[in-house]
């Protein structure tokens, strides 16, 4: 049997997954995550984008959207504090695809500083949703 890690992602709203894991990726603001069993202790923050969970006994993995928040990693639990996180399968594309044009027209149209800051905001949540699921038809095929 191989090494597992017990993994949390929880949301501002509720808890998303509760589970064992083989492997764990996660976006961190420097860069992506790598994260196996024994990993070193470690906190740091994630941007949006997909935490990817290779689970025990299945093939493909499962996929969660989180947008901003921690990461704590310990070497027997990972813990995702997430201000938004969804299973890559809730995600809505068609939403997802509307708030980026809207994002980018707030942008070409800004009338403050805070406005532009705010859509760039919006606008990287939206790619990071349209990446996630992009990333679960890749895994389809």
């Amino acid at each position: 049997m191989a090494m597992t890690i017990h993994v949390d992602v929880v949301s501002a709203e509720k808890s998303i997954f509760s589970g064992l894991a083989e492997f764990v990726a996660a976006p961190g603001v420097m860069g992506e995550l790598g994260i196996y069993p024994r990993h070193a202790p470690l906190i740091t923050r994630i941007k949006s984008g997909a935490i990817r969970l290779k689970l025990p006994d299945q093939v493909e993995e499962e996929v969660f959207f989180v947008s901003g928040g921690m990461l704590e990693i310990q070497p027997g639990v990972v813990t995702v504090l997430a201000d938004v996180a969804m299973r890559g399968h809730d995600i809505d594309e068609a939403k997802a695809l509307e708030a980026k044009a809207a994002a980018e027209e707030a942008m070409r149209n800004k009338s403050s500083e805070i406005d532009y800051a705010r859509a760039q905001a919006e606008l990287a949540e939206a790619v990071a949703q349209i990446a996630t699921i992009e990333k679960l038809r890749k895994k389809s095929h």
